[in-house]
């Protein structure tokens, strides 16, 4: 997280990459919570694979979390494994987002949120 916060200041990356990580990491760690209390009572789980595209979309800091708060996903290996896939994956796309952002200024801008306030 810290380097994430040293890239959004130094790049100047737009509002929303955090405002998305944050969105979806807080997705995320609901998501998990919500398979937990299915996984207890007995209900219908949430699929592994919507738990991992929820990760890959930038919801993995809140699923991590989540990980250790629930105490849930942590012992399957194979799902362990391809959530840091996903983690690898998604900070590959945030390292290119940072060049871009670097190396392109402006190239980032949304301009349908640029024109509401300089998101």
């Amino acid at each position: 997280m810290a380097a994430f916060a040293v890239a959004y200041l130094v790049a100047e990356l737009p509002l929303w990459i955090p405002a998305l990580y944050l969105v979806m990491s807080g997705c995320g760690f609901a998501a998990y919570g919500l398979d937990k209390s299915a996984a207890r009572a007995g209900r219908q789980r949430v699929s592994e694979q919507t738990l991992l595209t929820v990760g890959v979309l930038g919801g993995w800091p809140g699923a991590l979390v989540a990980q250790q708060v629930f105490r849930h996903k942590t012992r399957k290996r194979s799902f362990r494994r391809m959530f840091w896939f996903t983690v690898v994956i998604n900070i590959a796309v945030l390292a290119d987002l940072v060049y871009a952002a670097v190396t392109q200024p402006g190239a980032l801008d949304l301009p349908f949120l640029t024109a509401l306030g300089g998101v």
